[in-house]
C-alpha cells in the first residue's frame, strides 16, 4: 500500500512538472497584465509602456499596463502578490517598493519574500525641479531661501515611500531645512501644482520632469545621481552642493512568488533582448534613462541591496508611515 501511495505521489509530481513545462512552452498564450503603482503619464508609467509595447510586438500577446495608484505603489504590489503565480500578472517596480519595506510599519506582505525577481529594466536619476516663479537658480540658493522660511515651503512627491519622496526627505535631513511634505497620487497630479507654484519643489523622475524643464515650465536645479547625467551635462549634481547626497532611481519587473522558473526565464530573456534593441535604447535615452539588463538572480540582489540602503535612509531621515 505504501509503495502505491508513493507511486501516486511521484505521478502527481510528474504531472505538475509536465503542466508547468507545457505552460511555459506556450507562454504567453493570452494577454499579460503589468501593474504600475502610479498614475498614467508619470515616469514609471512611461517606461512601463515602452517596455510593454516592445514585449507585445515580440511575444505575440498584449502586455497591458494597469495603473493602480495609491500607498506609494503598495496597492499595485499587493494586488500582484495576491494574484495567481502563472506569469500573467506582473509588477513594474521601482525603488518605492524597496523603500516601503522599512517606511511602512504595517504592510500586509513582505516584498522580498512574496515576489520573484524577473528582470532589471532601466536606471535613471531623479531631478530636483522648482517652478520658474521661485526666486532661486541653484541648489545653494534654494537651501538659503528655505532656511529663511522654515516650514513655509512645500515639497511635492508622488506618494509616501516613493524614491521621489525619500530623495526629498534625504535632502531635508542633510541640509537641515524644514519643508512640508505634500504627497500626490502620481506625478501627473503633482506637476500642475508645481508649475503654478502651489508647491515649491519636486525631486521627480527625470523621465517625467525633463519635458517640462525643456519647455521652460519648470527649472532644474540638480540631479540626484553621484555624477552629472549623460545628456544633461549643464545640470549639476546635488552632491556638488551637498556632499554625499545620492538617490538614483531604477525600474524592473517582478512576479508573484511561485511563478514557474521557466516562465521567469522566458520573460528575462525577452526583456534583456528589448534592452539590447537600439530603437528602445534610443527611447530610453530620450526619457533620460539607461538600460539595465541583468539576470533575474542579479536583479533580486539589487532589490535586496536597495531595501537595505533605503532602510538606512529612512532611519537617517526619521520618517515613517503607519
Amino acid at each position: 500500500m505504501l509503495k502505491f501511495v508513493r507511486a501516486l505521489a511521484a505521478l502527481a509530481g510528474a504531472v505538475v512538472v509536465f503542466a508547468q513545462s507545457t505552460g511555459a512552452a506556450e507562454y504567453p498564450s493570452r494577454p499579460v497584465q503589468m501593474a504600475v503603482g502610479f498614475g498614467a503619464g508619470g515616469g514609471t508609467d512611461i517606461v512601463a509602456r515602452m517596455l510593454g509595447e516592445w514585449l507585445s510586438q515580440t511575444l505575440g500577446q498584449r502586455f497591458v499596463i494597469e495603473n493602480r495608484a495609491g500607498m506609494g505603489g503598495n496597492l499595485a504590489a499587493q494586488a500582484v502578490i495576491n494574484s495567481p503565480p502563472d506569469g500573467y500578472t506582473l509588477l513594474f517596480m521601482g525603488p518605492n517598493n524597496a523603500i516601503s519595506a522599512s517606511l511602512y510599519k504595517r504592510l500586509p506582505f513582505d516584498f522580498l519574500r512574496d515576489t520573484v525577481p524577473v528582470a532589471g529594466v532601466m536606471r535613471l536619476t531623479n531631478l530636483m525641479v522648482v517652478p520658474p516663479s521661485l526666486p532661486v537658480q541653484t541648489v545653494q540658493e534654494f537651501i538659503d531661501y528655505a532656511k529663511t522660511r522654515p516650514g513655509k515651503l512645500s515639497m511635492a512627491s508622488t506618494g509616501h515611500g516613493t524614491s521621489v519622496h525619500l530623495s526629498g526627505e534625504l535632502f531635508k535631513a542633510m541640509t537641515k531645512i524644514e519643508m512640508v511634505h505634500v504627497p500626490y497620487r502620481g506625478a501627473t497630479t503633482a506637476y500642475p501644482d508645481l508649475m503654478t507654484g502651489i508647491v515649491h519643489v519636486l525631486f521627480g523622475n527625470l523621465t517625467g520632469s525633463i519635458e517640462f524643464v525643456q519647455a521652460g515650465r519648470l527649472r532644474a536645479l540638480g540631479v540626484t545621481a553621484t555624477k552629472r547625467w549623460k545628456g544633461l551635462p549643464d545640470i549639476p549634481t546635488i552632491a556638488e552642493t551637498v556632499p554625499g547626497y545620492e538617490a538614483d532611481a531604477w525600474y524592473g519587473v517582478v512576479a508573484p512568488k511561485g511563478v514557474p522558473p521557466d516562465i521567469v526565464a522566458i520573460l528575462n530573456k525577452a526583456i534583456n533582448a528589448a534592452l539590447a534593441d537600439p530603437k528602445l535604447i534610443a527611447r530610453f535615452a530620450e526619457a533620460g534613462g539607461l538600460p539595465m539588463p541583468m539576470r533575474s538572480s542579479d536583479f533580486g540582489k539589487l532589490i535586496a541591496d536597495e531595501t537595505d540602503k533605503w532602510r538606512k535612509v529612512v532611519e537617517f531621515a526619521g520618517v515613517s508611515v503607519e
